[in-house]
């Protein structure tokens, strides 16, 4: 498993980094390939947070959790993560192609960008990922994993076809789909 830190508005000692490791190698039990950790340690009004962020193939899982006390936070991150890979690990096996956890490390490298534009709108924050052809269903789970309102995909039932998953306000999910996708098939 690979690590990486961030600290935000603390400087914490060693200790807590150290058993932050050990909490969250224990996680590595779950997968079968390399596992890419990040903790996102802060304080923020008087609580101590902890962001875990896991990236397994192409798959990415977060979760977070805040409480009085930095320990006591690593703790429900780690339980929150892992009844989160329990439950989409049990989807994934029942309902979805058994490689859903196996991605193409070349082709799913994940960079963040910030950018400045002096015209018009700005844009603050620019993402960049390879999207991967999937199902709806792994889409879904995907953008629930990440805990988003939309993902973008390449939907293999619409030819490739780049495609949007969106939750709606009443907690349905709705797709956005290329018009020229669907007169192709």
């Amino acid at each position: 498993m690979k690590f990486q830190y961030t600290e935000k508005k603390v400087k914490l000692p060693a200790g807590v980094i150290a058993y932050a490791e050990k909490k969250v190698s224990k996680l590595d039990r779950y997968f079968n390939s390399e596992v890419e950790a990040v903790i996102a340690l802060s304080v923020q009004n008087k609580l101590n947070q902890a962001e875990l962020t896991l990236h397994v193939g192409s798959t990415y899982m977060r979760a977070s959790e805040a409480t009085s006390d930095m320990y006591a936070s690593i703790d429900a991150v780690i339980t929150s993560m892992e009844r989160q890979i329990r439950k989409y690990k049990t989807k994934l096996a029942r309902r979805l192609r058994s490689d859903a956890f196996i991605g193409n490390p070349e082709r799913t490298s994940f960079v963040e960008e910030t950018e400045d534009s002096d015209e018009g709108f700005k844009v603050v924050k620019t993402k960049r990922y390879a999207i991967k052809p999937m199902t709806v269903d792994e889409a879904i789970l995907q953008m629930n994993l990440l805990n988003h309102t939309f993902f973008v995909f390449r939907n293999e039932s619409a030819g490739e076809a780049f495609s949007v998953v969106y939750r709606r306000n009443d907690g349905d999910y709705g797709i956005i789909t290329d018009a020229e996708a669907d007169e192709e098939e």
